[in-house]
């Protein structure tokens, strides 16, 4: 029976079918693609390594599916399950090279499997899948991450590793088949030599050797040319913020700079920039972890920030990238959201004080100005300058002691530090320090009487934004708040009118878990964010903030799902630097990191916005 609707006589084939007789959706073929790869591939692994596995009914199902490429099933199973898990994820993310991989792996297994095993189903399937990523090539169109050479020293130590792993599995996974007893110096000596395609102290019996060194050789093999491909493919450097781009960032702030309290730091070395068409607005990024993360609201003119907003969408689109925004404002979050369809979610709140309505009188400011009065009552005494009026011997001892003070062994900050002092262009900058006389009698430490610093960096022609917080060790507590004290009250001289102090993560939800009333459900999240403030922090900047009493103005994260939430906290923490993934160095000793680019004065010192906060 037709349907006729306006005229149009529609087919009298269900819609269901007619769904399934069209295929997937385009959008969701990398996803069912890279999944069925993903579990193919486990197949084929176990089918290699656990020869009771291969001779079961699961493997026969194995066998007609993509991935089983030769006559030597163990061996050639194995590598091409390793191949399949390895592109799996490259073809879920639309990348175009794991595109290119996966249609020169499926006819040469149709191929195998028609010539070797007579598979003609398997043939089919392996042509169905061929034909299906070649109908939706466009889907694959994303571009290669930014990596350097490097990736092939990372991909070597972690497929050696892998490989020498299930090479022990391969080796143990025939005990009736093993002549004699081996030990695991034995094993692990004949999966090293099996790797390199020699014959290991190992023995067999029933040909099971054949099996166990055509698994090994393959493993080597795979390891081998995946850190060749990586060690000689075209370099892809990190994105960086070229002179011009630094130029025109400059140019935009100089007009704009005073929207934004986090304008001044898109001025980080380590940062790529998309601009609008008009060059008025621009977006600046970095890359973690395929996480294109943008930090604050864009930069210049607000008519014209969608320009820039798409630009970013279209890069993260081009390299199928995930993209985020950390920190941005309610009206960032607002353009953001209305102009990508993305969502946005509370993050925290950023302290900012009106100089104006600063003062230390008042109960509530009892606890900073005992504090104060106590410090100075020992002999410290405050400098609160330009940074652009230390002169170089000074501004070369500031930065030796930033360095050396520094609390962790790798540097932290992205969203709100600019990893550097003195940098030409950033004379604006406000640096407060504080000072102690060496007693009579005493030698001068290293650094003669500086005790404490913080700088500051330009909000407009009349703001400043906290950016780093450093203090020797051994001075007593409280410079943290002599100096921020100082600094208050030196701004209207320096022509300041607000400051930017310490960003909050969660202040809303420790503020009301506290009050008498609290929810069961508000005073549980309370608790956990408790918990983990004794790793993050959490907790001791809302309260350091607290002491100043500050105005709070909220700041959002905005994403695209909630799946991507996790992703992206991951990503935010690696680029913040508490989470650190690199290769382990355990010999190696922390020095004092350069500039990224050859600057007269510039030493980074990143991070510090949320380091040494604590009183003591």
């Amino acid at each position: 029976m037709s349907v006729t609707v306006d005229g149009d006589k529609t087919s009298s084939v269900p819609v269901r079918v007619r769904r399934i007789l069209n295929g997937p959706a385009p959008e969701r073929v990398p996803s069912l693609i890279g999944t069925g790869c993903a579990l193919v591939g486990l197949l084929d692994v176990a089918a290699g390594v656990f020869p009771r596995f291969r001779a079961s009914r699961v493997h026969a199902l194995a066998e007609i599916l993509p991935g089983t490429l030769g006559p030597l099933s163990a061996a050639v199973s194995l590598s091409a399950g390793v191949l399949l898990l390895l592109l799996a994820h490259g073809l879920k993310r639309h990348k175009r090279r794991a595109w290119r991989a996966v249609v020169l792996l499926l006819p040469l297994g149709a191929v195998a499997q028609f010539v070797w095993r007579h598979s003609v189903l398997g043939s089919l399937l392996s042509l169905g899948l061929l034909l299906l990523l070649l109908r939706h090539r466009a889907q694959f169109a994303a571009l290669p991450d930014p990596r350097s050479r490097w990736r092939a020293l990372a991909n070597f130590v972690v497929m050696g590793a892998g490989s020498i792993t299930l090479g022990l599995v391969v080796v143990s996974a025939h005990p009736r088949r093993v002549v004699g007893d081996p030990s695991l110096t034995d094993r692990l000596e004949h999966v090293l030599l099996g790797l390199l395609g020699v014959e290991g102290p190992v023995a067999y019996t029933h040909g099971v050797d054949w099996t166990v060194g055509y698994s090994l050789g393959a493993l080597g093999m795979l390891t081998a040319l995946t850190t060749l491909y990586l060690a000689l493919r075209p370099e892809h450097p990190a994105a960086r913020l070229s002179d011009e781009d630094e130029t025109r960032l400059r140019e935009l702030l100089e007009r704009h700079g005073g929207r934004d309290s986090l304008g001044h730091f898109a001025l980080r070395q380590d940062k790529g920039v998309v601009f609008s068409p008009s060059g008025k607005a621009a977006v600046c990024y970095r890359v973690v972890s395929g996480v294109m993360l943008a930090s604050g609201d864009p930069i210049g003119d607000v008519e014209a920030w969608p320009g820039a907003i798409e630009r970013f969408m279209d890069e993260a689109r081009a390299h199928s990238w995930t993209p985020a925004v950390m920190g941005c404002s309610e009206t960032g979050g607002q353009v953001w959201t209305r102009e990508t369809g993305l969502d946005a979610l509370e993050l925290g709140d950023e302290a900012v004080i009106d100089v104006d309505a600063f003062s230390l009188s008042g109960r509530a400011m009892r606890n900073v100005r005992q504090m104060v009065k106590r410090i100075e009552r020992g002999g410290y005494t405050t400098r609160v300058r330009r940074v652009r009026d230390l002169d170089d011997e000074e501004l070369d001892r500031v930065r030796e002691a930033a360095a050396a003070w520094r609390g962790t062994d790798t540097e932290r900050g992205f969203s709100m530090a600019l990893g550097r002092i003195g940098a030409p262009g950033d004379g604006d900058a406000v640096i407060a320090t504080a000072h102690l006389a060496t007693p009579e009698g005493e030698a001068p430490g290293p650094y003669g009487d500086l005790k404490a610093m913080i700088h500051f960096v330009p909000w407009g022609a009349d703001g400043m934004s906290l950016e780093l917080m450093r203090r020797d060790r051994t001075a007593d507590p409280g410079m943290n708040e002599l100096l921020i004290v100082a600094a208050l009250q030196a701004a209207p001289g320096l022509g300041i009118r607000r400051v930017s102090l310490n960003f909050a993560m969660f202040r809303s939800a420790l503020a009301r878990g506290e009050r008498i009333g609290a929810g069961p459900v508000l005073r549980l999240w309370r608790g956990l964010l408790l918990f983990l403030s004794r790793w993050f922090q959490i907790e001791s900047l809302y309260k350091f903030n607290a002491k100043f009493q500050p105005r709070w103005e909220p700041r959002f994260v905005v994403y695209r799902a909630g799946r991507d939430l996790p992703r992206i906290g991951l990503a935010a923490m690696q680029a913040e630097g508490f989470l650190t993934l690199a290769l382990p160095r355990p010999f190696a000793r922390r020095r004092p990191a350069r500039a990224p680019r050859p600057c007269a004065h510039a030493v980074p010192v990143r991070g510090a916005r949320d380091h040494e906060i604590s009183p003591a």
